[in-house]
């Protein structure tokens, strides 16, 4: 029954988008907006500003109890930092990791960003390469430092356009080590789960043995695993889904 269940969750939830808009929710946030804006009108006017409705920006979404934060990025993102400034490598290359944290990152170390779908903004220290994780623009051995965050879990299912292909995820990480010269290190993550699934067509998820399996030509480093709000030192197969953290070196 589960296994009906699931898929059929999963499908609603891709649904929801679709359905967000709430005229009630909307109705009340509105007259919210439109109080507060009489109460700042009401009180002592700062002269060093110029204010209209014809300025109005309502911004309906931002009053939570909460700060916004998806964990996975928060602490994957963070702990792939600390460690290019722990090591401190001269340059670094990032292969479809999220945009805005290799540009902050760039500010500390010059770092060649490869992604499918090009970038419009430019940054000093920040270059882009359009290319593949399945074909990078490098050659063999070139590179001290390397990065893939929650990338090639999506390889070969078709989410962001990419040609449908079962292997895609071991191809990807093959690359990875092609690239990587001897002694070099790779920052990496992945989605991991009691067994390896498939998820079509969010992403792969992966056992900590066959990451290692399939990162033969490295030895591990360091591992961190996240699950839920929780950032822990070690895989518990048991607890289900989750995202590894892993730090590589080249044999």
């Amino acid at each position: 029954m589960r296994s009906i269940i699931n898929p059929l969750y999963r499908i609603y939830l891709s649904w929801l988008p679709y359905l967000k808009f709430r005229p009630d929710k909307w109705i009340y946030e509105i007259v919210r907006f439109t109080n507060d804006y009489r109460l700042y009108k009401s009180q002592q006017k700062n002269q060093n500003f110029e204010t209209s409705v014809s300025y109005w920006y309502p911004c309906l979404t931002d009053r939570t109890s909460n700060t916004p934060l998806d964990p996975v990025y928060f602490f994957q993102d963070s702990w792939a930092a600390s460690k290019i400034f722990e090591y401190k490598p001269t340059s670094h290359v990032d292969i479809g990791s999220a945009a805005k944290t290799i540009g902050i990152l760039s500010q500390f170390v010059p770092i060649t960003m490869v992604d499918i779908r090009p970038i419009a903004l430019q940054m000093k220290g920040l270059h882009f390469k359009q290319g593949t994780i399945l074909d990078l623009p490098f050659d063999t051995a070139s590179q001290d430092s390397v990065s893939s965050l929650c990338v090639i879990e999506h390889i070969g299912l078709g989410r962001y356009g990419d040609p449908i292909d079962p292997w895609g995820s071991e191809k990807a990480i093959a690359e990875l080590q092609r690239i990587t010269r001897t002694g070099g290190i790779i920052l990496f993550s992945v989605p991991i789960d009691s067994t390896c699934k498939v998820y079509f067509n969010a992403h792969r998820a992966f056992t900590k043995e066959y990451i290692l399996t399939l990162f033969s030509s490295c030895e591990l480093m360091e591992d961190k695993y996240i699950y839920g709000t929780e950032l822990v030192d070690t895989y518990n197969q048991s607890r289900g889904f989750g995202i590894g953290l892993y730090k590589f070196r080249k044999k």
